[in-house]
């Protein structure tokens, strides 16, 4: 199921030809009830076997447009996670001290340790995205930008960081539906930020700007998925479906006690 939304290495990718509205055929959230249940077990295993084994650790980037459901999709699939080996960050417009830095600073130095997993709400390829659809790099710069972030995924892959990349894709009708929502729902409304509806101006521009960080930066050993996220319990049962799939291939196992117990008085 996951080779329909995985994206390939020297193909070119059309957003447009991925229905934010798929399900892969499923009807509803019934349908795939235990094996949500079955594959959230299955990832609090992998987590307590990575951070026995404190050999790997596992970033999972999510990117998307506003409405996308980022913060939605860590909260439902990755809460159930043990809290001392997980933790969420999210990415705002740099301050002061980061801008002072190159661009990979200060996502840099919050990359998981081994043994750790950590989730990023938008990452350093905001550096590629934001910045050139509002002209504040060149496509030169930007190009350039993303021959550094091929350089850095696989530097972290040497150490043993394992990347799962996800990009959450909605369609802007259904985008414009959830502002509303936000608009009228007291207990949303604190979401709702007037650059969301300025932002949708710039939407055929961050469709080609994501195409082309997909195109340049997906690698056979951390490609990118796009998931469809219009309905939120398909979206989050995907992803759960790909990391649950990138962590077995770790073939992680608790590590072997080194002492002998015989040579210990009973």
């Amino acid at each position: 199921m996951l080779d329909q939304y995985r994206l390939q290495k020297g193909k070119r990718t059309k957003l447009k030809a991925f229905d934010p509205e798929d399900t892969g055929g499923i009807k509803d959230k019934d349908e795939i009830r235990a094996d949500f249940d079955r594959l959230e077990n299955k990832l609090k295993e992998l987590q307590d076997k990575l951070f026995a084994s404190k050999m790997h650790a596992v970033l999972v980037l999510f990117q998307g447009m506003d409405c996308s459901g980022k913060d939605g999709v860590v909260k439902k699939v990755l809460s159930g996670l043990n809290p001392n080996g997980f933790r969420a960050e999210s990415f705002k417009k740099p301050t002061v001290e980061e801008s002072a830095h190159d661009f990979l600073w200060r996502t840099h130095r919050l990359v998981p340790a081994k043994g750790y997993m950590t989730a990023f709400n938008r990452s350093y390829y905001e550096e590629v995205l934001i910045t050139r659809v509002h002209g504040l790099v060149s496509d030169k710069e930007a190009r350039s930008r993303m021959k550094h972030i091929q350089h850095f995924e696989k530097m972290l892959q040497s150490q043993n960081v394992l990347l799962v990349k996800i990009f959450l894709h909605i369609s802007p009708e259904f985008q414009l539906e959830k502002i509303k929502e936000r608009m009228q729902d007291p207990e949303k409304l604190w979401k709702f930020d007037i650059s969301d509806l300025q932002e949708r101006r710039y939407w055929d521009g961050y469709r080609k700007a994501y195409e082309d960080v997909f195109d340049r930066t997906t690698t056979d050993a951390a490609p990118w998925y796009v998931v469809p996220a219009n309905n939120r319990w398909f979206r989050n049962y995907l992803t759960l479906q790909i990391i649950v799939s990138a962590m077995e291939d770790l073939s992680l196992a608790y590590p072997q006690a080194d002492i002998d117990l015989d040579a210990f008085p009973t």
